[in-house]
C-alpha cells in the first residue's frame, strides 16, 4: 500500500469553484473542498444534492462546466489517466461477481489495474488477510454475507495501492455487526497506510464515528464543513448530527423515506427483472 511521506502537504482533494450544469440545472455549485492527506471526509446531504455528481468528476467520469479540481496533485480534466492511478472508488451498487470466489474477483482486478504478474498472487493475497476474508478466498461471492462483500469491494478498490478511496454508501443494507467490521476495517486502512477516505453516507453515526472532518451539501453547494464536534457546538451544547444536517439542510433525513429504503427497493426491483 501506498505510505504517504509526513512532508508531503499536497491536498488529497481540492476543488475550486468547481461546476457542473446540465442544460439550466446546476448540480454542483461553484464548490470549493478540501481533503487533506491520511484524513477521513465525510460528504452529506439530501438526495439530490449533488453528492454523486460531485463524485463521478473526481472519478474522472464526468467533465466539470466549469472549476478545477485535483485528486492526489492531479487534474481531474487533464490528467485523468495518474487520477485514475491514484483513486480507489466502491460505489454503493454491487461491483463483485457473485459467480466468481473472492481470490478470482481479486485476480481480476489485479490484472484491470495492470499489476505485474509476479506480484498478483502476493499483493490478492495481503488483501484477503487484510480484510478478515482469507478462510473463505476460495469460495463463491455468492455465499458471501452482506458485510464480506462490502470488504470484498474495498479490498478490490484497495488492490492497486490507491492515495485516495471514494466510498458510496459502504454500509449500506448491513447489519450492526457487519457494519462495524466494515468501519474497523476502514480505520485501520487509514491509520495503517495512510489512505485518505471520502464517504458519502446517510448514517449519522457513521459519519460521527469514522470521520474528522464532514461537508454538507445542499442544493449543489457545500452549505457547511467541520468536525462533527464542531458542528453540533455551533447548535448548542445538546445539538446532535441529525440537528446538524436539518438545520443546514432544511429537511430530516427520514423525508420522503431515506436513500437507505430508495437503494433497497432498487436492488428489490433488480433481483426481479
Amino acid at each position: 500500500m501506498t505510505v504517504l511521506s509526513p512532508m508531503d502537504q499536497t491536498p488529497a482533494v481540492i476543488t475550486r469553484a468547481l461546476t457542473r450544469r446540465f442544460d439550466h440545472l446546476i448540480a454542483v455549485d461553484r464548490v470549493d473542498l478540501r481533503i487533506d492527506r491520511g484524513a477521513f471526509h465525510g460528504l452529506l446531504g439530501s438526495n439530490g444534492a449533488g453528492k454523486t455528481t460531485l463524485i463521478r468528476m473526481l472519478t474522472t467520469l464526468l467533465p466539470p462546466s466549469s472549476g478545477d479540481a485535483q485528486v492526489a496533485g492531479f487534474d481531474v480534466v487533464g490528467e485523468p489517466r495518474e487520477v485514475r492511478r491514484r483513486l480507489g472508488y466502491v460505489p454503493q451498487m454491487l461491483s463483485a461477481d457473485s459467480g466468481l470466489t473472492g481470490r478470482e474477483n481479486l485476480m481480476l482486478s489485479a490484472q484491470l489495474y495492470a499489476i505485474p504478474h509476479e506480484r498478483r498472487e502476493q499483493e490478492v493475497a495481503e488483501g484477503l488477510e487484510f480484510m478478515g476474508l482469507t478462510a473463505s478466498a476460495d469460495v463463491l461471492v455468492r455465499t458471501y454475507s452482506g458485510g464480506m462483500i462490502r470488504r470484498l469491494e474495498i479490498a478490490q478498490a484497495m488492490l492497486h495501492h490507491p492515495a485516495v478511496l471514494l466510498l458510496d454508501e459502504p454500509t449500506v443494507g448491513l447489519d450492526p455487526r457487519a457494519k462495524h467490521v466494515v468501519w474497523d476495517r476502514l480505520r485501520e486502512l487509514r491509520s495503517h497506510f495512510g489512505t485518505s477516505i471520502l464517504m458519502t453516507t446517510h448514517d449519522m453515526e457513521e459519519a460521527g464515528a469514522l470521520c474528522q472532518v464532514i461537508s454538507i451539501m445542499h442544493n449543489g453547494q457545500i452549505a457547511a464543513s467541520g468536525s462533527p464536534e464542531a458542528l453540533r457546538s455551533g447548535l448548542g451544547r445538546e445539538a446532535t448530527l441529525d440537528d446538524v444536517f436539518v438545520r443546514y439542510t432544511g429537511g430530516s433525513i427520514e423525508e420522503g423515506g431515506t436513500y437507505r429504503d430508495a437503494a433497497r427497493a432498487r436492488a428489490a426491483v433488480r433481483r426481479l427483472e
